[in-house]
């Protein structure tokens, strides 16, 4: 790209090398979001004003994002940014990025329990604990659409606790960040009982860590997507374990879970609790809810 280019003439060229190695879909979605955020051009100033010059400063910053989305790096780690439940959340290389599959756990626990039930006129307070908290996107999600509770939120990573503690400041949610190993039972007793318990946890067995995208394993936090191939559900064994001292009379438990071990992870809780296993927006077995018995 060079100097005195028209915001069509960049676009295009911006996009076409995207389509290099992103889908048509992804590279016009990221091109997009790129130039609005950058340039402060969107699709209806392009269709408007196809032949505005652009600036010198802005051709350089969207050849420095070219550059590195070119490199299979994440448009959300570039920008510093990521939309959760209609709201901007900042994001690092310390913290996954949030996912559509994820605002579903959430609004599960919406469906269920955003009601008049708890409301402030009710007076009664649920307790909700976020294991694996990373951006905090799920916990703040739930503070800000469930008014009536307290909501702790866990991470083993100092780095991913700062920002999600950043993105509760700005979205104006009071959560309880706890710094601890949940897979240490010894740290347990730091946690309260609990109404509801939801986790996003790592979930990859590292044998898939070749067949996944460069996107994933070159950029995002590996302790926070992979498990070890022998012993692929430590964490649900460990929620299990946890929920039968600190899960309150009719809790809950909300996780998401690898597409390919529905069954097995669903095998973990069955012995003491009602499950039920439910899909995603891509028809994948991706959720479980968890009742007591």
């Amino acid at each position: 790209m060079f100097a005195l280019m028209t915001n069509k003439e960049i676009y295009r060229q911006f996009l076409h090398q995207l389509e290099q190695i992103y889908s048509s879909l992804e590279a016009m979605t990221i091109t997009d979001w790129t130039f609005e955020t950058v340039a402060g051009v969107k699709r209806s100033d392009l269709i408007k004003n196809p032949d505005q010059v652009v600036e010198n400063k802005i051709i350089l910053q969207l050849n420095s994002c070219l550059t590195e989305l070119m490199q299979h790096k994440p448009i959300q780690y570039i920008l510093g940014e990521a939309w959760f439940f209609k709201m901007k959340f900042k994001v690092n290389d310390q913290v996954l990025i949030p996912r559509p599959e994820t605002e579903e756990l959430v609004q599960l626990v919406l469906d269920d329990y955003n009601n008049k039930k708890y409301s402030q006129e009710s007076g009664k307070i649920l307790s909700i604990l976020d294991i694996g908290t990373g951006s905090g996107c799920i916990a703040i999600a739930l503070k800000n659409n469930l008014t009536n509770s307290v909501v702790h939120a866990t991470d083993v990573s100092e780095g991913a606790l700062e920002i999600a503690k950043e993105n509760a400041l700005n979205l104006k949610a009071e959560i309880n960040f706890i710094s601890l190993d949940f897979l240490n039972e010894n740290s347990w007793h730091q946690l309260p009982n609990i109404d509801i318990i939801i986790s996003n946890p790592p979930y990859i067995p590292f044998e898939e860590k070749k067949i996944l995208d460069k996107n994933v394993t070159h950029y995002e936090p590996h302790q926070a997507l992979f498990v070890t191939d022998s012993s692929p559900f430590i964490f649900y064994e460990k929620i299990a374990a946890f929920c039968k001292k600190h899960l309150l009379a009719n809790g809950k438990i909300f996780v998401e879970f690898h597409e390919d071990f529905a069954i097995q992870t669903a095998a973990i809780f069955e012995v003491d609790y009602q499950v039920e296993i439910k899909k995603d927006i891509f028809g994948k077995d991706r959720m479980l809810i968890i009742n007591k018995k």
